[in-house]
């Protein structure tokens, strides 16, 4: 456990188009309920005009006026790792960091994607087939869930990304990790979905700024299971339509719940409640 931190707790989130994020409202009220006062303010880089290159400045200033900590999200969860002082094994192993610990002027790089995920996969499909699997987007918060993907058990993840380079790169991790044949790039999604079991969305699409379907429907047969990382809305038109053809379904906010849960440890020092802070996110409704 580490030394918890001071009262009040200071945080924010730093990424575009964030302003309907629950990571506030989740942070603050189980810091509420252990009895300390926690201020969580977003840094919406979109409302702010901003781009990546305004990471360094915002690092720098959330340092000056005394933040605990930052949760980082796209577009910049691998953009950060330049700027941080120390990253934890798995950060490191991931090349994508989505918590930043400010504490003794160093900043500690961590990813609690990969077990978010793999906890709300596991509670919301625990009995499906894990033979293969196609995976959609291969950046920061893919790469956590492909690991994820891998600690799951799927035999075969087919990694596809605007960016084949970028699949291409995150698949050949993977296969080093876990062992050769575990992953690969694929170009062609509708082949890889008819040899699939499953699939995993892990893009921007279907975000509230991003709305939309990340594949054509009719790839989706009964038969697949679907597991969202979106969940602003929670239900995104990926799972209405994986629904209306059958396929049983796995919303974002459990990973959403369980990284801030991980997250919260990181920046307080205190064992947070992660049914308490389930029951929270349930409530936003």
């Amino acid at each position: 456990m580490t030394t918890p931190a001071r009262d009040p707790l200071l945080l924010g989130l730093i990424g575009t188009g964030i302003r309907q994020s629950r990571s506030p409202a989740l942070h603050m009220a189980e810091a509420a309920a252990q009895g300390v006062t926690c201020v969580y303010r977003t840094i919406d880089l979109t409302a702010l005009a901003l781009g990546v290159e305004a990471l360094p400045d915002l690092l720098t200033a959330a340092e000056r006026m005394g933040f605990d900590g930052l949760n980082i999200t796209h577009p910049c969860k691998q953009a950060v790792l330049p700027l941080l002082h120390d990253l934890s094994p798995e950060a490191a192993a991931l090349g994508a960091v989505n918590t930043v610990v400010l504490r003794g002027g160093r900043r500690t790089g961590h990813n609690t994607d990969c077990t978010g995920f793999a906890e709300g996969f596991r509670r919301q499909l625990p009995d499906v087939p894990l033979r293969r699997a196609v995976q959609l987007g291969a950046g920061g918060a893919g790469t956590a869930v492909a690991e994820a993907a891998m600690q799951l058990g799927i035999g075969h993840l087919t990694l596809l990304d605007r960016d084949p380079a970028r699949a291409e790169a995150v698949a050949t991790a993977l296969c080093a990790r876990h062992g050769a044949g575990r992953a690969g790039a694929g170009r062609d999604l509708a082949a890889a979905m008819a040899e699939a079991d499953g699939l995993i969305h892990a893009t921007p699409t279907g975000m509230a700024a991003h709305p939309g379907l990340p594949l054509d429907a009719t790839l989706l047969q009964p038969r697949h299971w679907v597991s969202e990382v979106v969940y602003v809305p929670l239900e995104t038109e990926l799972l209405r339509a994986a629904r209306a053809r059958g396929c049983r379904t796995a919303h974002g906010g459990m990973m959403a719940v369980f990284q801030a849960v991980h997250a919260f440890r990181l920046f307080s020092g205190l064992e947070p409640n992660a049914d308490r802070m389930l029951a929270h996110f349930a409530g936003m409704g």
